[in-house]
């Protein structure tokens, strides 16, 4: 049975600076990491039908074991849908010999706009049954809140 996670934060920030931040490698390696993590990217092509792979690093890995070694985890992600200012739908597979984290999990970033900002609303679907709910919602939350720290003065 397949897993949908989902969080959402109002960032004080207009679309279009939300969006530019969704896709701009400069910005994404500067917030998406989670807390306790830092990214790479070993290659980047944000447009409709393009990729990216993505390592993420542990600041410290002793009991929080990675999906493709100990300390990192690495993604293969395909870009499905970009419609600016609105969607980011992206197929993410992550690099692992544990069958528990195999399958391909969509991720999509919805924006909808509010009075004092951006909602951004974040939903992963088909999760790998290895990924814990809580340390994703926990992920997912961290991410959301460095985009604020990074878009928000």
């Amino acid at each position: 049975m397949s897993r949908t996670d989902r969080a959402s934060l109002l960032i004080h920030a207009d679309r279009d600076r939300v969006f530019a931040a969704l896709t701009s490698e400069e910005a994404l390696v500067r917030w998406l990491p989670p807390q306790g993590m830092r990214g790479k990217f070993e290659r980047f092509d944000m447009r409709d039908g393009g990729s990216y792979r993505l390592v993420l690093t542990y600041d410290n890995a002793s009991g929080a074991p990675g999906k493709t070694s100990a300390g990192s985890d690495v993604s293969e992600v395909r870009v499905v849908l970009l419609v600016p200012g609105e969607r980011v739908v992206q197929e993410v597979d992550f690099e692992s010999d544990d069958p528990a984290f195999q399958g391909t999990m969509q991720m999509e970033w919805g924006l909808r706009e509010e009075r004092d900002g951006t909602v951004v609303e974040f939903e992963a679907r088909n999760v790998p049954v290895g990924v814990g709910a809580r340390d994703h919602a926990e992920g997912m939350t961290s991410s959301l809140v460095n985009l604020a720290f990074f878009l928000e003065p």
